[in-house]
């Protein structure tokens, strides 16, 4: 297990950098974590569990076996330093229902906490936590879209809006975008392309597409769902 003093001043030290401290290291935490840790962010790992916390050894920031429901113990990791923290506890409603009223009480800036069911949800919500997320819902939404769909991949950004990644049909194909009338007919609108095995750019009206290539496109989700139908 990584050293981690919870008095004085090294138990601050953490939270002067850019850093995160998750709670709840299952299959979501420690996925969360381990990202946060590829893209340079330091993460402060919390688990009740020893034989998680061990499995985390040298893997992220800091890790510690701590019951984060209990004030004192909040305290003393000084999680109050910390600009985010997500509570992500799945397998106990009620942990993670006083775990984030506590992080609220002690003023923390900016929660995220994973909600099991709309309930549950709604809970966390009504305390205030900042924002509340449904990962496995989530998942379930856009695998729906990708199964149903012809998209690569896609993101709903929010209710009723979404980006895709669709190869490019035959209809925009050897013109400039700005000749075509692709916002009119089918609302919505090209970001960005990938011709080939190229890095993929910025697109503007002058962008022309060549068979084979990947774009990215945002609008509405049944008008993207529909152009992703298109070859």
């Amino acid at each position: 297990m990584a050293r981690f003093t919870l008095f004085g001043d090294d138990s601050r030290r953490i939270a002067e950098a850019d850093s995160v401290a998750v709670i709840g290291l299952g299959r979501f935490g420690a996925s969360l974590a381990e990202e946060l840790m590829a893209s340079g962010t330091e993460v402060l790992g919390i688990d009740s569990h020893e034989d998680t916390v061990q499995s985390f050894n040298g893997m992220l920031t800091q890790v510690v076996r701590a019951d984060a429901t209990k004030e004192e113990v909040l305290r003393q990791l000084a999680i109050d330093k910390f600009d985010r923290v997500v509570v992500a506890i799945g397998d106990d409603v009620q942990a993670s229902i006083l775990t984030a009223a506590l992080l609220l009480q002690l003023k923390v800036p900016v929660i995220w906490a994973k909600a099991v069911s709309e309930q549950h949800g709604r809970i966390l919500e009504q305390l205030g936590v900042h924002h509340v997320i449904f990962p496995e819902k989530d998942m379930g939404r856009r695998v729906a879209h990708l199964v149903r769909g012809a998209a690569m991949d896609y993101l709903e950004i929010d209710q009723g809006y979404a980006l895709a990644k669709v190869t490019t049909p035959t209809i925009i194909r050897g013109v400039p975008l700005g000749s075509t009338s692709i916002r009119q007919d089918h609302g919505i609108t090209v970001t960005a392309y990938k011709p080939g095995d190229a890095v993929w750019q910025n697109a503007d009206n002058q962008t022309v597409l060549a068979e084979g290539d990947k774009i990215l496109i945002v609008g509405p989700t049944a008008r993207v769902e529909a152009f992703a139908q298109l070859r």
